[in-house]
């Protein structure tokens, strides 16, 4: 008899990144190809429709794009917070040793980027998109890597995700800090009152989720409504979501056998749990202990990743990828500077911060992990598709003026962020390709990719590639697709 291994929590968490990353390219692709159709002007009224929520007088009304990027998003932050928090305990962040390496590599893979991009837009409203590069899209660089490495080391995927975490770590405080509107004060003050709420409930040890839920919605809508962007309450709710248990493994374990035993004794000999109330019984006290074994936060986790993966992070990539490509030269220092900021000044700034760590003493490259291949995952660290056109659009939203032939600049530099994206196609397989045991055997391994249907997904990241150098010159239409 085989038995059927199960996967640890982070092979899980790399699946569904990975299976998620494929989802966000063809919702993307979809996107922009609605936007370039005779269908584009349904495609802009669409996420234009009003919504409103709650009772006369207490009622907050958002189009449908903005409850996407300010409602859907809050939950792809919770997430993140939660991921954040769990390493920072328990994963790769919680030892300093395993930890430094990432945080060095994440904050150089910042700062280059950044400079870089500054470097072409030193004046002028371009200079307010420099957090666009810094960020790294977690779904599309696993995805990236099971696709073009699929037998990369653990190691190797350990730190590639570890590196994405605090790279989302510092684009959350860049959101937080100079990507937020003026300051109401009252709903602030409100905010804060929220969040001593939620510590409190961890303090005395609330174990159920709902309350922090309901909190964490009180939470969001003080947020939106004083000025710092409402996607921050997700990290600050997923800091106060519990870590204790009711028991632990061990007494876990001895409840389990007691109830195992239950189970085979409240046996029938018809084979049937339905017609035994011991153990349907032994089945419930199974459920009881499995929950009180279980932190919250895990269950919080692992109830949001394929929500997040299928659900919100399609959605936010359909509703903000879909640019009209133009054929007139405009703000191409803001196009240079995201396409080099995320080509060149990523990988540039991770190797530099790893070689200084490295040779510092400070830290060590992960185990099977070389100079040549960290080359190649500093490649992919480069995709920065939902977190950077989260930033474009916070960055050149409020810029816009109200007319209607000036409306454009939003989206405008969305294409910006996708032209950056769409390059690390080829030259993360480029990259990649330096790798020993990857030209070890290519030919074989071309043959792969074509077996394994690959290919179509490979050709789509391709696609993007080929449209990216044929609209570097590109500039989007005019049009009302980010009004208010």
């Amino acid at each position: 008899m085989v038995r059927k291994i199960q996967p640890s929590i982070f092979q899980r968490f790399f699946r569904t990144e990975t299976v998620g990353g494929s989802v966000l390219l063809l919702f993307g692709i979809a996107a922009l190809a609605l936007a370039n159709s005779p269908l584009a002007e349904t495609y802009e009224r669409l996420w234009q429709i009003p919504l409103t929520i709650g009772i006369v007088n207490h009622s907050l009304s958002l189009t449908l794009h903005q409850w996407i990027n300010d409602g859907l998003m809050a939950i792809f932050f919770l997430l993140v917070g939660l991921e954040i928090k769990r390493e920072l305990l328990v994963g790769e962040l919680a030892s300093a040793k395993k930890a430094v390496l990432p945080i060095v590599c994440a904050i150089g893979g910042m700062i280059v980027p950044a400079a870089i991009y500054l470097m072409f837009n030193m004046r002028g409203f371009g200079a307010r998109g420099w957090g666009i590069p810094v960020a790294t899209d977690i779904a599309f660089a696993l995805g990236a890597l099971a696709l073009i490495a699929p037998d990369a080391s653990i190691g190797a995927r350990v730190f590639l995700t570890a590196l994405a975490i605090v790279d989302d770590m510092g684009a959350v405080l860049v959101i937080a800090i100079f990507y937020s509107h003026a300051i109401a004060r009252s709903s602030l003050a409100g905010a804060g009152a929220v969040l001593v709420i939620l510590i409190g409930f961890n303090v005395v040890r609330v174990r159920q989720l709902w309350p922090y839920l309901l909190a964490g919605i009180a939470l969001w809508y003080f947020m939106h409504q004083s000025g710092v962007h409402a996607t921050v309450a997700g990290v600050m709710l997923a800091f106060t979501i519990p870590t204790h248990t009711r028991i632990n493994a061990a007494q876990f374990s001895r409840k389990a056998l007691d109830v195992a035993d239950q189970f085979n004794r409240g046996e029938t000999r018809d084979f049937l749990v339905l017609t035994s109330e011991r153990q349907q019984e032994a089945l419930v006290a199974l459920k009881h202990a499995s929950e009180g074994v279980t932190a919250p936060i895990l269950r919080l986790e692992t109830a949001l990743h394929n929500f997040s993966a299928f659900v919100v992070m399609p959605l936010f990539a359909f509703a903000n990828a879909g640019v009209a490509i133009g054929l007139s030269i405009q703000h191409a220092a803001i196009t240079l500077g995201v396409l080099a900021g995320l080509v060149i000044g990523k990988p540039l700034g991770i190797m530099a911060a790893a070689f200084l760590g490295v040779r510092s003493g400070i830290a060590n490259l992960p185990a099977a992990v070389g100079w040549a291949s960290l080359l190649g995952y500093a490649w992919f660290a480069g995709i920065g598709f939902t977190l950077s056109l989260f930033i474009a659009m916070l960055a050149f939203d409020a810029l816009r003026p109200l007319t209607q032939r000036n409306r454009a600049f939003s989206q405008d530099h969305c294409l910006q962020v996708l032209l950056g994206r769409s390059f690390l196609g080829p030259h993360g397989i480029i990259a990649m390709v330096s790798r020993s045991h990857i030209t070890h055997g290519l030919h074989a391994r071309w043959q792969s990719f074509l077996t394994k249907a690959r290919v179509p997904i490979l050709s789509g990241i391709l696609f993007l590639s080929g449209g990216g150098c044929c609209t570097v010159v590109a500039s989007k239409s005019f049009n009302p697709f980010f009004t208010s």
